[in-house]
């Protein structure tokens, strides 16, 4: 179960990696835009359509799995302080599993989606020429089945309850 754990953590962190590389991208090619738009006259052809179809989808679908790792999903904890501990948990494993459904849902309807749209070739036209933007469908598709397998996980090891060595893992930062 540890072992799951550390792919788990490192596939997070790489997921959140790569969209922090986005965010990065992203503000890069906005920066030369301006520059270029207000110096030379001559803004970069596609920044809009690129930041709104590839950087911000990549920024806000790719982390969904690090942020579930982490537990900073916002929360809210009416219950918490009538429950013991063994009610905590269950009560928390219960959200975490209808997390589950949720996130595989949506996953599963976005699926659809980037299927059609990689089908039909859907392209946004820019300048008279054609920018594929299919591929960025299957952005919040990989965000919410990665999501899925975070809760999903979570789930098991709330069920399993604590163990010794438990202690450094995110599950166990929740009060």
């Amino acid at each position: 179960m540890k072992r799951l754990e550390k792919v788990a953590d490192l596939l997070s962190q790489g997921l959140a990696l790569i969209g922090s590389i986005g965010l990065m991208a992203m503000l890069v090619h906005i920066s030369i835009d301006v520059i270029s738009r207000n110096i030379f006259d001559l803004p970069v052809p596609a920044t809009n359509e690129v930041v709104s179809r590839y950087y911000m989808v990549l920024i806000v679908f790719l982390p969904l799995a690090w942020v579930e790792r982490q537990r900073t999903m916002i929360t809210v904890e009416v219950m918490e302080m009538v429950l013991g501990p063994l009610g905590r948990r269950l009560s928390d494993a219960a959200v975490g599993l209808l997390a589950t459904v949720i996130y595989a849902s949506l996953g599963w309807v976005t699926w659809t989606v980037a299927l059609k749209n990689m089908e039909i070739g859907t392209f946004v036209d820019v300048l008279g020429r054609q920018l594929p933007v299919w591929p960025s469908y299957f952005l919040p598709t990989a965000g919410f089945f990665l999501a899925a397998l975070m809760t999903a996980l979570r789930v098991i090891l709330l069920l399993k309850g604590p163990s010794e060595d438990q202690g450094s893992s995110p599950e166990s930062a929740h009060p």
